[in-house]
């Protein structure tokens, strides 16, 4: 569809064509073409080629961005607006999505025609530098803000799997220790009933005490196991007691023998009280240690969340402890790790100073570094995390064994807006904050390559005196 005089009009508003002269107008608008959108129609799409800038006639433009599963709005353009400008600049594909809000017309100027343009009008291709700086730092701010929600609910989503394990065996334990709790008092009374002699209540005491071992004796294969409980059963059977307790007797370190010393003291019904009641407070003790093991490591992972963003402590520079700083990390990103099956080996060297920074700033660069090398390796990959002193500062390394990074990416790794990763997968903005962050810590940060390993490598300041103040 061809332009008109409407058109023309619009153009003669736009910025970047407002000082031409009538006949350059018409050269523009004589390689343009016009194009009618519907509401909602894709005009543009993420990660195709940038061949055109585009100027709004009528109607509004919606533009997006892809972030992992949603579409990400960045700005909504009316008439006398334009989009395109920053794939012409940069000859690289689209960074984000162009649809209709509303019908829409709009104008398709071709990058040939607009390139020729600035190469001919000084005070065109100035207003087009003014409108591609602003839409880069509106953009960029905003995908920021975005990328760090993001990262925060996929340590959220993390830790709730990581919680879901003690939660659910806390509630499984809870409703066994109430059945539990009833045989054993049971089986306590019968006991009671029976008006042992002390002979026979010490032989019951030695059985009892077997519940303050937690296994028993040695640690046992599933074949062994089994074993012992056949034994234990084939006893009960040929004492005429109940196997019902053959399970948790097992799992006691009692033997056959302490087994034989009671029976010859204590007979039935009491002998049966007697083992029914010891085999209570096993389980008992055993599932109270099961609900003791679960609540502590809900409590290490509450701990690791909280030291991780540093909910109780100000954003002020300080001394930080990389071991604990580390290992926080790590403790929120072990569900990936294990989705994975990949290894996290961590080397800290002993007696490591703490640097100087921001410790919730710190915590997002190890987020992000670990984060990309569980990204960067296959399936039972390997992640080495080192920290480590030389001369007056702290190196912490990140590597993984995955395939590598292309010496043509490395050179814009840390660029804003770029990835390598799939559209809607990384924004491109990951490196680059690690980059700034580091920065804003007064360090340092390269990265060295090769298939099969990648290393990042951050320098950080020391705080001790000799160190505080100056870098290597």
């Amino acid at each position: 569809m061809t332009t008109d005089d409407a058109d023309r009009a619009i153009l003669r508003r736009v910025p970047l064509f407002a000082e031409l002269s009538e006949e350059d107008l018409t050269w523009i608008t004589g390689g343009g073409e016009a194009v009618e959108l519907a509401a909602g129609e894709l005009l543009a799409s993420e990660g195709e080629p940038g061949d055109a800038l585009f100027v709004i006639v009528s109607g509004e433009l919606q533009v997006v961005k892809r972030s992992r599963t949603t579409d990400v709005p960045i700005a909504v353009l009316g008439p006398g607006e334009i989009v395109g400008e920053m794939a012409i600049f940069e000859a690289q594909p689209r960074m984000a999505s162009v649809r209709a809000a509303s019908p829409a017309r709009v104008i398709r100027i071709p990058r040939d025609e607009i390139l020729e343009l600035l190469r001919t009008r000084p005070s065109a291709t100035l207003s087009m530098l003014r409108t591609v700086m602003g839409r880069l730092r509106s953009t960029e701010a905003m995908l920021r803000e975005r990328e760090k929600l993001a990262a925060l609910g996929t340590l959220s989503a993390g830790l709730a799997h990581e919680l879901n394990n003690p939660v659910s065996a806390i509630e499984r334990s809870a409703a066994l220790l109430i059945d539990r709790l009833a045989d054993a008092e049971l089986a306590t009374r019968a006991l009671g009933a029976a008006r042992l002699t002390d002979r026979q209540l010490a032989a019951v005491d030695e059985v009892r005490a077997s519940c303050l071992a937690t296994q028993a004796p040695g640690v046992l294969s599933p074949i062994q196991q089994a074993e012992r409980e056949n034994a234990i059963g084939d006893w009960l059977a040929a004492h005429g007691l109940s196997e019902a307790i053959t399970g948790p007797l097992a799992e006691t370190s009692v033997t056959i023998d302490a087994l034989d010393r009671i029976a010859a003291v204590v007979d039935r019904p009491a002998l049966d009280a007697a083992l029914r009641s010891a085999a209570g407070g096993c389980s008992v003790r055993a599932i109270a240690s099961e609900i003791q093991d679960a609540a502590m490591r809900i409590s290490g992972l509450v701990m690791a969340i909280k030291g991780f963003t540093q909910m109780d402590q100000a954003t002020v520079a300080g001394a930080v402890d990389l071991r604990v700083s580390l290992g926080n990390t790590i403790a929120v990103l072990r569900s990936k790790a294990r989705s994975k099956s990949a290894e996290v080996v961590v080397q800290i060297e002993p007696d490591l100073p703490p640097v100087r920074g921001f410790a919730g700033e710190l915590n997002q660069i190890w987020a992000n570094l670990i984060d990309n090398a569980l990204d960067a390796v296959a399936d039972g990959g390997r992640v080495e995390v080192a920290a480590a002193r030389e001369r007056q500062r702290v190196v912490v390394r990140v590597a993984d064994n995955g395939g590598g990074i292309p010496d043509e990416v490395r050179a814009h790794l840390f660029e804003p807006f770029f990835t390598t990763k799939p559209i809607g997968k990384g924004t491109g903005l990951g490196l680059d904050i690690v980059r700034r962050l580091v920065s804003h810590n007064d360090g340092d940060i390269d990265v060295e390559s090769r298939p099969g390993r990648t290393e990042f490598r951050v320098s950080l300041p020391i705080t001790d005196a000799e160190g505080a103040g100056g870098r290597a």
